[in-house]
């Protein structure tokens, strides 16, 4: 978490070119049935202008983010904010009490790879109709 302030809450920022990230965000949008969280892609105007503002390269990301009460999350930490906000996913809370470095090894270990292994779309993955109403652009 940072210490910066952002406006706008529950935001998730992801890479929309990313395959695996862009099924992260359809099985988010599955599960909110409050609706509570919207996403962005780090290659929209407004995911660039959130990525530079918490220190996220947008031509080269290696971590989510969600904004929650103004303050950003990253790697496992944000990954563990919006799944432990969603219905009968809660117990995911519990894996807070690993240690952030043990998490966070784990999760620069997909990131690093996860274009080798899930694929690249040629251009930002586009939500449908239910998903693109949440899309901050």
């Amino acid at each position: 978490m940072t210490s910066i302030r952002w406006p706008d809450d529950d935001v998730i920022l992801y890479d929309g070119v990313c395959i695996f990230c862009s099924r992260w965000v359809r099985f988010v949008a599955t599960r909110d049935v409050a609706r509570k969280f919207r996403f962005t892609a780090i290659q929209s105007p407004y995911g660039i202008r959130l990525a530079q503002t918490f220190g996220i390269d947008p031509d080269d990301p290696d971590t989510n983010a969600v904004i929650q009460g103004g303050a950003a999350h990253f790697k496992s930490d944000g990954a563990l904010t919006v799944l432990s906000q969603l219905p009968r996913w809660r117990w995911t809370r519990l894996l807070f009490v690993a240690p952030r470095p043990l998490r966070d090894a784990i999760y620069n270990l997909v990131a690093r790879n996860r274009y080798r292994i899930f694929g690249k779309f040629d251009s930002c993955f586009v939500p449908d109709a239910d998903v693109r109403a949440r899309v901050l652009e």
